[in-house]
């Protein structure tokens, strides 16, 4: 495991002397530019190891993508060799169809110090609630980034991240645009404290969500990345391609049906990931 192997496979080629905010946004754009969000180990009859040397492996050596236990795991190394004072949280994640929050952990995130400040820097949430830079803890400050506007609202000792939602135009439908955000249409991402977590404190949630039925990863094969515009993410046979702010508070949301040979393709031509075993997605 070497810092220079890792900035290889992330296209990072400029100076990492100073742990500043700059370099830590720089960095971060990088990783999640290049290293998909993908949970499809689970769906190629692979195990996954919550391991950093099987995750570097895995990601840097193999050109893979992970869900958040690995890519984050592997940035929280990558930001510690760099000398950044960076340690792993642990996020429950809001559950839309139970309208709750989960009541295990079942997240990981990172939190950066610089200069008396903390940032939340987290590349495992993929999809359109991806951040694309590091956010300063801060209760109720609005920050506005090219996917949205992210917040978060402290109580109590216990941190809640939130996202405004945006409208979508899909050029297929005849309706203009959907899911039309009203005043206070947030999306409710996850909760959080401020107590330090060991990688080990995860051991148990990777297993169980490689076993359980029940939950999202395991019902669906998912690999998404963000882009200079936006997003890619492909779900079963789904590829979806969006445009951050086509229109004025407007994502253009391009979605397209793949065959099992497209999906292969798709992989390697959107997301540069081969894979060794069968996807069944």
């Amino acid at each position: 495991m070497n810092l220079q192997e890792y900035f290889a496979r992330i296209s990072y080629n400029e100076s990492h002397k100073d742990a500043d905010l700059q370099t830590l946004t720089v960095i971060f754009q990088h990783h999640i530019r290049a290293i998909p969000f993908e949970n499809l180990s689970m769906h190629c009859g692979e195990t996954i190891e919550l391991d950093i040397q099987a995750t570097y492996n895995k990601i840097v050596r193999k050109k893979r993508g992970g869900w958040c236990l690995e890519t984050n795991h592997l940035l929280f190394w990558a930001l510690e060799e760099l000398g950044f004072d960076v340690c792993i949280l642990g996020g429950n994640c809001y559950e839309p169809a139970e309208r709750a929050y989960a009541a295990e952990m079942n997240h990981i995130l990172l939190k950066v110090v610089i200069k008396g400040n903390s940032y939340i820097v987290d590349a495992g949430f993929g999809g359109a609630y991806q951040s694309w830079q590091p956010l300063i803890l801060i209760s109720g400050k609005e920050q506005c980034q090219t996917p949205g506007i992210f917040r978060f609202m402290e109580d109590n000792g216990t941190w809640y991240f939130e996202k405004v939602k945006r409208k979508h135009y899909i050029p297929e439908q005849s309706e203009p645009a959907t899911g039309t955000p009203e005043p206070g249409n947030i999306r409710k991402m996850y909760t959080f404290t401020l107590e330090p977590r060991h990688i080990n404190d995860f051991q148990e949630l990777n297993t169980n969500l490689q076993v359980s039925p029940d939950n999202i990863l395991q019902k669906k094969s998912i690999c998404s990345l963000q882009t200079p515009e936006g997003i890619y993410a492909l779900i079963g046979w789904t590829f979806t391609k969006v445009k951050y702010k086509y229109m004025e508070d407007t994502d253009l949301v391009q979605i397209t049906t793949l065959t099992d040979e497209e999906v292969e393709k798709t992989l390697k031509d959107k997301f540069g990931v081969v894979l060794e075993n069968k996807l069944v997605p």
